[in-house]
């Protein structure tokens, strides 16, 4: 057999998929807990994944559109195709199976090792969707506390302050809900080939590192913004007690002057 390249392409998008609910525009696909897979041509395909993400393999980029245009029927409201990446796979029988320039190389594209390589190609995707979230709230974070020390006060309003918590809070529950970088496929555990696959992709798109790096900043943000919502509550608390302290006042100066009539 001779050498071939295989092309995966990836999107992620901002919400989560349900199967229940895109299955309808694809009455071919075959759905597992943790993808539903529509074959396309001879040996192409599609993989949805619940975390947002579509993996396409070997499917011209034609054919790509007018499958999004499906998937919008059945869900109109889907947010436009914000991250994008491929990824490319040299089948050669006299390869041994590992990375090259760039490239994964296999000695044979199986299906089950094709859905191995659509997996870890979506889930950086949808990893680089996340790493942009956090940077925004990272640099939303940094402006508050810069605000901290170079003023040394901080707004005296706390219901954003506790919004802002909840959003990082719900981000990191979501990265580590949904990713699942951590847990190695069940078909890699059946297959020393695949799961050397798997551990070589996951090393060529730094996944763990990545994984590691989002849920420290993730971290981080939280702490900064507890912190910050500690100074100020301080503060409200200081400015209640010189309220108090001047209502006392004006109420002894109002009893001297009554006492003085």
């Amino acid at each position: 057999m001779p050498s071939r390249i295989h092309q995966f392409y990836a999107v992620a998008f901002e919400e989560n998929f349900s199967f229940r609910q895109i299955a309808p525009a694809f009455p071919e696909a075959r759905t597992s807990p943790l993808e539903m897979f529509v074959p396309v041509e001879s040996d192409g395909g599609l993989y949805f994944f619940p975390f947002g993400a579509i993996v396409t393999h070997d499917v011209p980029a034609e054919h790509r559109e007018r499958i999004f245009n499906r998937l919008t029927q059945v869900l109109p409201k889907l947010t436009t195709r914000i991250i994008r990446e491929d990824y490319s796979v040299l089948e050669d029988p006299s390869a041994p199976i590992g990375i090259s320039n760039g490239m994964l190389r296999v000695d044979k594209l199986t299906p089950e090792r094709a859905g191995i390589v659509a997996l870890t190609v979506g889930q950086s995707a949808a990893m680089e969707y996340y790493e942009r979230i956090v940077d925004s709230l990272f640099a939303r974070t940094a402006q508050l506390v810069d605000r901290m020390a170079t003023r040394g006060t901080v707004p005296y309003r706390v219901t954003p302050l506790h919004r802002f918590i909840g959003e990082a809070i719900s981000s990191r529950t979501e990265v580590l809900a949904v990713l699942h970088l951590l847990d190695k496929p069940d078909a890699a555990w059946e297959d020393p080939a695949m799961d050397l696959i798997y551990d070589d992709l996951r090393d060529e798109f730094d996944l763990v590192d990545r994984y590691a790096a989002l849920t420290s900043k993730l971290q981080s943000i939280q702490d900064s913004l507890v912190l910050v919502l500690d100074v100020a509550r301080d503060r409200r608390l200081v400015l209640l007690e010189v309220i108090v302290v001047l209502l006392i006042l004006l109420e002894v100066i109002l009893s001297i002057g009554h006492f003085t009539l």
